[in-house]
């Protein structure tokens, strides 16, 4: 699966079904049997991941820490997630709600990125219909943001309307709108008198890298949309805005009764949409609610991440939004997610369900439980179409509906454009990411005689430091292979594994060695020459390396590139992998400089790492050497083929917008040296554009009238 262990059964499968059973059960004995049933599971994989974790082959190098390996990293990670969830309270009043709606509107606008233009032209074409018994269906495309398109299907009841609509939202199914359980809620749907609109979301369906070819659209792909100051998120709300857009736009729905609807990852998109667009009238999100605390340090999609969204909300206060209009969230029992899971899922409708008790719509929210495991099951589309009749008609009582037969449309049919003949106006995450980069890029380059202290102080705020961890106690272990065994106390809570071995006598050089895949990845051979030179060595395992590695997160990340829980977890609750790294940099080489005050230090940094390096240069004005192998000289996107060659730690939101690599070394004023510099997708750099590139930093350097010197090797 290309999307994480815990996403339950893959999204659209039928396999190991239960027999239909709906259920409403007692809220606190559910409860008690769900998470003792989900978290046992999460247990024993973790614990199993753990032990892998001990018993994989370690290099000559000690570790620090003997023993258990104990995830600190989860466990503070999990407590903060608590902290956040505990603190946020909804208002008890109207007054007091309706300016916090307001706010937290503003919020999710900003930090999503989403563009809500109404005014944009739709441009609204049909490619083919299909007519079939009592509907047709459309292969459209329309637009959704300034030159960018999505491919849609429009399912429309035979007549003349007008017609209720529902805007159908896709999960993380193959072929994304062609998908059955995803073309079934079309055709159901519109054999009961309804216009349904469904949308692929971008990078699934025909808006893929390659026309035609299924991808994933998230880990770096998805994430690389953060370094432009967006998110896959926010692109999604703006497409499924401007989605309710199109729908009242046609003279035969009634722009008045729109509905939106999806499961799972579309069950999100059903959410966020409904919260912020009250045209929507009545929803019905799909194993996809529960708590955004659930979310750390679990499974789930870059389409799913807010950016800080846990440090300014929890998911009750999104739900609230959608008060007083209609909202039925639909669970499944057999769901081994545990962000999506009825017990969570409980716990954010209690805390809405005070909201629209206050706004006089207590009978406008509801859940139901069904025996059922992950997806969108036949029993569920019946009680929708039921729930849509009563919001969205006014219509029976609500109860299930029973479908009409119909048959499903192969891939070939829903697809607006022949395979590999799709219009250059339907762009990939990958085009627009390389085309947006390129110019907030050659924005930034433009920018003359400009105030660093002010970068300095917008980028700290890029990489989330609020304020500065400190070295707080030294734990000096016994001495094993001439490596001296120490544990680093951070003010946050966190112990930093170190081997030192102090310079030769009469000797005052030192190197600080790091690897974004922790100590055992570094060399014996070159470690060994640093001795000979008679230097002095510190390595150390950044935060979610080495002996400092989660292991909850292996269980997440078998098809997943490195820090895809991590990197997620920390966005969350406002903070960056990047800023965790800067900082114990920081205070690794303060603890150097209290072994040998006059000593002199270099940094030696690989990938991810040499970035994280670069940037406490600038960050805290070291004046300590760097040396950057194989990193990155650009964060612009360049190519989807190797798009994981670095792993999820490395992404800065807004780092595009702010400046680039070229800003970040000028701004540290000292020796960087680059060896064998490659692009974001880890490709070799040709002679010709190298020169570019060095001509850029120096122009840069020069702009910002910044000391200090860059050298490519």
């Amino acid at each position: 699966m290309l999307y994480g262990r815990f996403r339950g059964r893959f999204e659209g499968s039928y396999l190991s079904r239960k027999r239909p059973d709906f259920l409403l059960m007692n809220k606190s004995i559910l409860r008690g049997i769900l998470f003792l049933y989900v978290w046992m599971n999460c247990f024993v994989l973790e614990a199993k991941q753990a032990e892998k974790v001990m018993t994989s082959k370690t290099d000559s190098l000690p570790a620090v820490f003997g023993g258990d390996n104990i995830d600190l990293i989860e466990k503070d990670f999990r407590q903060k997630a608590v902290l956040h969830y505990r603190k946020h309270q909804l208002p008890q009043n109207k007054v007091g709600w309706t300016d916090y709606k307001k706010t937290l509107t503003g919020k999710i606008l900003e930090k999503s990125g989403a563009v809500i233009n109404h005014e944009l032209a739709l441009n609204y074409k049909e490619t083919r219909t299909h007519q079939l018994q009592g509907y047709s269906v459309k292969n459209i495309i329309f637009q959704t943001r300034p030159g960018i398109y999505a491919t849609a299907n429009l399912y429309v009841p035979k007549g003349k309307g007008s017609f209720p609509a529902v805007i159908a939202m896709h999960g993380h199914w193959p072929n994304g709108k062609s998908n059955e359980v995803v073309q079934s809620l079309g055709h159901t749907l519109a054999l009961n008198g309804y216009v349904c609109l469904v949308i692929d979301a971008w990078g699934s369906g025909e808006r893929t890298t390659v026309h035609g070819v299924h991808e994933y659209h998230g880990s770096n792909l998805g994430a690389s949309i953060m370094n432009l100051g967006e998110t896959l998120m926010g692109v999604q709300i703006s497409d499924n805005i401007r989605g309710v857009d199109l729908l009242s736009s046609l003279p035969y729905v009634d722009k008045n009764q729109i509905g939106a609807t999806g499961a799972s990852g579309g069950g999100n998109q059903t959410m966020w949409l409904s919260a912020l667009d009250e045209r929507v009238k009545a929803c019905m999100p799909v194993v996809s609610v529960g708590t955004f605390e659930a979310y750390i340090m679990r499974s789930n999609c870059v389409c799913e991440l807010l950016p800080e969204g846990l440090t300014f909300t929890e998911e009750a206060g999104v739900l609230a939004m959608i008060a007083p209009r209609a909202l039925k969230m639909a669970s499944a029992l057999h769901d081994t997610n545990p962000a999506f899971i009825p017990a969570e899922m409980l716990r954010s409708y209690e805390n809405a369900l005070q909201v629209f008790d206050m706004l006089g719509a207590l009978d406008k929210i509801s859940y139901q439980l069904f025996n059922t495991g992950h997806g969108y099951w036949p029993e569920m589309r019946e009680t929708m179409l039921g729930y849509f009749d009563l919001h969205l008609k006014n219509k029976g009582t609500g109860a299930a509906k029973k479908e009409i037969p119909f048959e499903l449309l192969a891939e070939k049919d829903l697809m607006v454009y022949q395979v590999g003949k799709r219009d250059t106006s339907v762009e990939s995450i990958a085009d627009y990411s390389r085309k947006r980069g390129s110019e907030l890029r050659n924005l930034a380059l433009k920018t003359v005689s400009a105030d660093a202290e002010k970068k300095r102080s917008e980028l700290r705020q890029l990489v989330k430091i609020s304020e500065d961890a400190a070295l707080i106690n030294t734990h000096t272990y016994e001495v094993s292979n001439d490596w001296q065994r120490i544990a680093l106390e951070t003010s946050t809570h966190h112990l930093i594994p170190v081997l030192l071995k102090k310079p030769a006598a009469g000797k005052n050089k030192y190197v600080i060695v790091l690897n974004p895949q922790g100590k055992k990845m570094m060399s014996p051979d070159e470690l060994e020459r640093f001795a000979s030179e008679g230097k002095g060595i510190l390595v150390m395992d950044l935060w979610g390396t080495g002996e400092s590695q989660s292991a909850a997160t292996l269980a997440y990340e078998k098809s997943l590139p490195p820090f895809h829980t991590l990197a997620r977890a920390s966005l969350w609750l406002g903070e960056t992998v990047m800023g965790k790294w800067v900082q114990e940099i920081n205070i690794a080489v303060g603890f150097v400089k209290t072994q040998s005050p006059e000593t002199d230090i270099t940094l030696l940094a690989d990938k991810e790492a040499g970035i994280a390096a670069l940037l406490y240069a600038a960050l805290y004005k070291g004046k300590e050497a760097i040396v950057v192998r194989g990193s990155l000289v650009s964060y612009q996107f360049n190519k989807r083929e190797s798009v994981d060659f670095f792993n999820m730690a490395l992404h800065v939101p807004g780092i595009l917008k702010w400046g680039d690599i070229s800003l970040v070394s000028a701004l540290a004023q000292t020796s960087v040296v680059f060896e064998k510099p490659v692009t974001m997708s880890g490709e070799t750099i040709a002679a010709q554009k190298l020169e570019e590139i060095k001509s850029e930093f120096e122009k840069v350097k020069k702009n910002y009238g910044q000391t200090g010197s860059v050298t490519f090797k």
